[in-house]
């Protein structure tokens, strides 16, 4: 559920002292089609398409991400929760800013 208060669930998107952007994403498998639903519980909500088998939906959220954000594959990397449904992503080459816009404000 949404925070009933705008802005009351804190920045998904972060940056560590070294500049590396991570992402808190929550993965909702199986869903009718990919796309971004909003923020909740200070992850980014993300509905996949694709199963929770052998990876697919992994792929299908870096595949989704790569084209929403504007950057090749390679610069995102899957860096907790493989095999869960609350997953930290690293964007490399991006600012926390650029990551968030694109992310959030983009319509889907």
């Amino acid at each position: 559920m949404k925070s009933a208060k705008p802005g009351a669930d804190p920045d998904p998107v972060s940056t560590d002292a070294a500049g590396t952007v991570t992402v808190a994403i929550r993965v909702i498998p199986r869903a009718r089609q990919t796309r971004v639903d909003g923020v909740r519980h200070q992850a980014v909500l993300v509905r996949l398409a694709a199963p929770p088998v052998d990876g697919a939906a992994n792929d299908e959220l870096i595949e989704f991400l790569a084209r929403r954000l504007d950057c090749p594959r390679r610069a995102i990397q899957l860096v907790a929760g493989q095999a869960s449904r609350d997953k930290r992503v690293r964007i490399d080459g991006m600012r926390a800013q650029d990551v968030a816009a694109r992310l959030l404000n983009a319509p889907g």
